[in-house]
């Protein structure tokens, strides 16, 4: 309190300014900027003057000053505001200033229009009001409502300075009067969330921190109100603004009057903060979080004493290199988990991407918590993940896969297989547009046990992939590879304890392999059977083919009578029987039994089709498969009577023609591939080239050119041992194709009489059978001018070959020719070839070998 000779001297002052304070008055403004300063010099500047004194001048100046707040002049207001912010903090007791401060502040700032227009000016009076909170504090209690007014209106100023101070000046009279500050404190919930997602992070942190202090210091009830705002803050592009949010749950979390009340909605929010991008920001979550896990462990000791003594110890699977989390945070998840699986699962399908991600975050490390008592939760767990699973977003799936590992660590394979295989053979009921999200959950899940859990059910798993149900199911690339991926996570994790489900997994993979057409799948399913071979032991691909090739063929057996030609088991034929090289010549008639039922003319044009080109295939290389034993001569009889013959038989239609062909293309990688000897050949020679002769008359052009090199192939084969009818009944065919509508036709046939030439042998008499030599002599010639020089070409070869077997009869032809012929070019080479014979070797009939076996051929 002042003294007298403190009054006195006061008094004095203020005498001495009245001349000033008039000059307030006056109408020019730079007048009463003169004025302003004036008082300055003589009060504030006037180091004389003792803080009581100044407290009194203050008294009287304080009115005359609040007048000027509402001069028409800028400046002379922003004189007067420094003024009265410089008095208060001098004077000893600035509250006496807050009956006439205040009011005049509500009515500048408060109001429903904003009186002052100047946006600095505006600014100096938030930060005198916050000066005033700083200096006053609980003496504010009076001028609450004034204090809220003003701080609704200037929160959500137009000047983001503005909002900035008055978030801050909120805090501190939250701070300064909490008796009182939560009567009004829900007034002020609503500008704070309006400034939330101002364009400027500095504006957000004010705002997310003025947040938290107006909750902490309020009843409470707002806390509903501002979750949903704060959770988006989470994504915010800032980090100091996620930063800000984190700091603020985690105090809520610590000092929130009612926070046991909203656990469950405020854990989520701190807990996704432990996987933010940024270091600092996890950091400061995780020790937030572990004081919350150490401040409740501590207020419920007596309930955790127990599982304080004797569960310390982490899960067996826990994963490695992960900090578990202290017992009181472990527990205050699993005691909320109930009330967060819902949301989890909500969020989880959000249609925003990031929050789907922020989401799938968040349930890992509600797992990495739970530990096995997840285990009560797993069902909403495994739908939410499914929809996870299907995610067009990777991070969302990276998550999702990384939470279903968790679940194959903390939970027993026989409850969570109980659940996942029924979903797998039931994919449609788990996930309608996502049938594959049961399978890649599967393998994450397997993934994250271990082998000695999964042990006892090795073969439930096995038995469950190779189900037709379930590896047949669809020919999505992206269902085909999950597949692949669980044989591939099963050997990994179980190792040689795979060796009881060997024939399954390998199932499974020819089966992938028959329905995709990706290379890339292709290639990853080669890769993964040849690990198994070298996780199981063996020493090639061969081998584990060797192991399983009765079962594999037992296996199409069972299921060929169902088959067609868009059935998968028809690649499946071509997948086993060209990977498995050379051991498929040690089952033969198991092969060839099977081949057999599916040949038959009665069955399915297409898939015949399919099985004719896998054949080829193999006999092209029938060394390396059908032939590997050496033993397919023994059964080639079988093969050309039962097999390939009845499927040249002439039918109607176009189909049936197709099939002609493709059996035809396969006879002739028979005869190509080095696996049928001469002998068997000609053992049917009758019925082969009855058969060869009615294709050469096929309407499609790929028959006729395959005939013409099938009739190559079989008199090279045949060379020197086929009987004179069967020669005369060939050759007179081969001639019709040389005037045949196909070039290429007609090149094939003059070739293959070419060989007809090389291959008359013992049985052909040339005497007896002058007349049919004659009559193909004659026809050359006509071709040898025909319009096609490529075809003249052609044709002068096969009569220099052919000039050996008669050379007189043919000198005698071509001289009779030769004048009729449009250019006598080639007549004139042919003869000059048959002098040349002469020449060298005394003409005498054509003679053959004695015996085929005197003939050593060469395929031509």
């Amino acid at each position: 309190m002042a003294t007298e000779e403190e009054r006195s001297a006061a008094a004095d002052v203020l005498r001495c300014l009245a001349r000033h304070l008039n000059c307030l008055h006056e109408d020019n403004k730079s007048t009463r900027k003169r004025a302003l300063d004036s008082i300055r010099r003589e009060t504030l500047a006037n180091k004389g003057l003792s803080s009581s004194e100044l407290q009194e001048v203050f008294a009287g100046l304080l009115k005359p000053l609040l007048k000027c707040l509402s001069d028409p002049a800028e400046r002379c207001r922003e004189t007067a505001v420094q003024m009265i912010g410089d008095f208060i903090r001098s004077v000893p007791k600035p509250e006496d200033s807050l009956p006439y401060l205040m009011p005049c502040l509500a009515q500048r700032l408060g109001g429903k229009e904003i009186l002052e227009p100047a946006e600095e000016l505006r600014l100096s009076m938030v930060e005198l009001l916050a000066v005033t909170v700083e200096l006053c504090g609980r003496n504010l209690a009076l001028y609450l409502d004034d204090m809220v007014r003003i701080l609704q209106r200037t929160i959500t100023d137009p000047f983001p300075d503005v909002k900035k101070e008055s978030c801050k000046c909120t805090i501190s009279f939250a701070r300064s009067v909490p008796d009182h500050f939560h009567m009004q404190a829900e007034s002020l919930v609503k500008p704070l969330m309006q400034t939330l997602s101002h364009q400027h992070s500095r504006v957000r942190v004010a705002a997310t921190e003025a947040t938290g202090a107006v909750v902490q210091f309020g009843t409470g009830k707002n806390v509903d109100d501002v979750l949903s705002h704060l959770a988006q803050r989470l994504f915010d592009d800032s980090p100091q603004v996620r930063k800000a949010v984190t700091v603020v749950v985690g105090h809520w979390l610590l000092h929130l009057r009612d926070r046991y009340s909203y656990f469950h909605k405020l854990i989520p929010l701190l807990l996704s903060s432990l996987s933010d991008d940024i270091p600092e920001i996890k950091n400061v979550a995780v020790e937030l979080w572990r004081q919350v896990g150490a401040q409740w462990e501590k207020e419920n000791e007596d309930d955790l004493k127990d599982k304080m003594d004797f569960l310390l110890s982490a899960p067996p699977r826990y994963p490695p290199g992960v900090e578990r989390p202290a017992l009181g945070c472990r527990e205050l998840v699993v005691r909320n988990l109930s009330k967060l699986m819902p949301a989890v699962g909500r969020d989880a399908t959000d249609w925003l991407a990031q929050t789907r991600v922020k989401t799938l975050q968040l349930l890992r490390v509600l797992l990495l918590h739970a530990e096995e008592h997840c285990t009560q939760h797993l069902q909403p767990l495994l739908t939410t993940l499914y929809r996870a699973c299907a995610d067009p977003e990777p991070a969302a799936r990276t998550h999702c896969l990384e939470s279903a590992e968790l679940l194959g660590a903390f939970v027993s394979p026989e409850v969570f297989l109980r659940l996942l295989l029924a979903d797998v053979e039931n994919s449609s009921s788990a996930s309608s547009s996502s049938p594959w999200a049961p399978l890649m959950l599967l393998a994450a899940v397997l993934k994250g046990s271990s082998k000695e859990a999964l042990n006892p059910h090795l073969l439930q798993l096995g038995q469950m992939l190779a189900q037709p149900d379930v590896c047949h199911d669809t020919e999505q690339t992206v269902y085909l590879e999950q597949l692949v991926e669980c044989v591939e996570v099963l050997l990994s994790v179980c190792e040689e304890d795979c060796g009881i489900i060997s024939l399954q997994m390998l199932k499974v993979l020819v089966t992938v392999q028959s329905l995709t057409t990706e290379q890339e799948l292709c290639s990853r399913v080669e890769e993964c059977v040849r690990c198994m071979c070298e996780v199981l032991g063996f020493n090639s691909v061969c081998d584990l083919y060797r192991l399983h090739m009765a079962d594999l063929l037992q296996w199409l057996s069972d299921s060929q009578r169902c088959w067609t030609a868009h059935s998968v088991h028809s690649n499946l034929l071509d997948i086993i029987a060209l990977q498995s090289g050379p051991v498929l010549g040690e089952f033969l008639p198991q092969f060839l039994t099977l081949l057999r039922s599916c040949l038959e003319p009665s069955r399915d044009a297409e898939l015949r089709l399919h099985v004719f080109t896998v054949l080829s295939k193999l006999l092209l290389n029938s060394r390396n498969t059908l032939n590997s034993q050496g033993c397919f001569g023994e059964y080639v009889q079988v093969f050309l009577q039962e097999l390939l013959m009845p499927n040249l038989v002439w039918r109607a239609g176009r189909t049936a023609a197709a099939v002609r062909t493709s059996a035809l293309s396969c006879l002739l990688a028979l005869l190509q591939g080095g696996a049928i000897s001469k002998e068997q050949v000609v053992s049917v020679e009758a019925k082969l080239s009855a058969d060869l002769i009615s294709a050469l008359e096929e309407d499609s052009q790929l028959a006729r050119l395959l005939a013409c090199r099938l009739l190559h192939t079989f008199l090279t084969l045949t060379a020197h041992c086929l009987g004179s009818d069967t020669l005369n009944r060939i050759y007179p065919e081969l001639l019709k194709r040389v005037d045949d509508s196909s070039d290429e036709v007609r090149a094939e046939a003059l070739k293959a009489l070419s060989v007809w030439f090389s291959s008359l042998g013992k049985f052909y008499d040339t005497e007896t059978q002058r007349a049919h030599l004659q009559f193909l002599y004659q026809q050359l010639l006509l071709y040898l001018d025909d319009p096609d020089h490529r075809i003249q070409l052609i044709v002068l070869d096969v009569l220099k070959v052919g000039s050996v077997v008669d050379s007189v009869l043919l000198q005698q032809e071509v001289e009779a020719v030769r004048e009729k012929q449009r250019s006598a070019e080639f007549c004139d080479q042919l003869l000059q070839h048959i002098q040349h014979i002469h020449s060298h070797t005394h003409h005498t009939p054509h003679t053959a070998p004695s015996s085929c076996s005197d003939v050593t051929h060469s395929h031509v």
